[in-house]
């Protein structure tokens, strides 16, 4: 019994615990917006894209979270631009920019010498974060979720019905790009914590599950919240003993939780249905 208690003991592993229920409560907030407007491909688009204002950041000696937004940032709006002035289609627009970007990342990375690892940028490190950094990840956090609800009304209504939100006079290129820039902080901030790659399943895992258990789209925020810091907090504890990434295990246990979702979710679950 007192094993299973060995975790909390820590104060490394306290700290991951409430940045990685915090992260999780965020990722879980937008990822619904991201699946109803179908832009998941987004979350893992602008992932990709900070790489190079990471590697452009460490050359200049910036701060390597503001080079990652400014880079995200670049491709979401790209990505915008392309689809507006070609026929090309959102996700095709998002492919092209996003790649291209990464592909640039990466070829600075190599012609740059310093102790930026990829690693360390594509899977983080919840538990060895210091102490400045925790606290950047936790001020950018509350802001971008007191954001995203404090605007929840009206970017559903521009997810559902962009004409309607026009005719009542709400500035909807406008509510985009806020959306786009909260999702680039969002990701920025994740990024030093459970890198790159995973951050794209903390954005679409959650709301995806609650899209299938929810049926109003507060009972789905609702949902999203509790499955992603759940999982987080399950992930993390469960690292502990298996001696394994936090990261991979947060995400592990989500694809779980959606996976009993679609299952046995009410009415729509295939077992039910069965």
């Amino acid at each position: 019994m007192n094993a299973l208690l060995d975790p909390f003991r820590f104060g490394f592993m306290l700290e991951a615990f409430a940045m990685g229920a915090l992260l999780g409560a965020v990722a879980a907030v937008l990822s619904c917006f991201l699946v109803l407007r179908g832009w998941s491909l987004m979350g893992d688009a602008v992932s990709h894209a900070v790489l190079p204002g990471i590697v452009l950041a460490s050359m200049s000696g910036l701060p390597l979270a503001v080079g990652a937004f400014v880079s995200g940032l670049f491709c979401a709006v790209a990505s915008g631009w392309i689809k507006a002035h070609t026929r090309l289609k959102e996700d095709t627009a998002m492919g092209v920019a996003f790649t291209g970007l990464f592909a640039l990342g990466l070829v600075l990375m190599s012609k740059h010498v310093s102790d930026l690892h990829l690693d360390h940028v594509l899977f983080g490190n919840i538990l060895g974060i210091p102490r400045p950094q925790l606290i950047e990840a936790t001020v950018l956090s509350v802001l971008v979720l007191a954001a995203v609800l404090m605007l929840r009304r009206d970017l559903l209504l521009v997810a559902f019905d962009p004409a309607q939100a026009r005719a009542l006079g709400r500035p909807v290129a406008a509510l985009n790009y806020t959306l786009l820039t909260l999702l680039s902080l969002s990701i920025v901030t994740s990024m030093q914590l459970v890198g790159l790659l995973l951050v794209i399943a903390m954005l679409i895992t959650p709301g995806a599950t609650a899209f299938l258990l929810a049926r109003r789209f507060d009972e789905m925020l609702l949902k999203a919240v509790l499955s992603a810091v759940g999982s987080a907090l399950v992930g993390i504890y469960v690292s502990f003993f298996l001696n394994g990434s936090p990261a991979a295990c947060i995400v592990l246990v989500q694809a779980l939780v959606f996976v009993g979702a679609l299952l046995f979710a009410p009415g729509k679950g295939l077992l039910r249905r069965a």
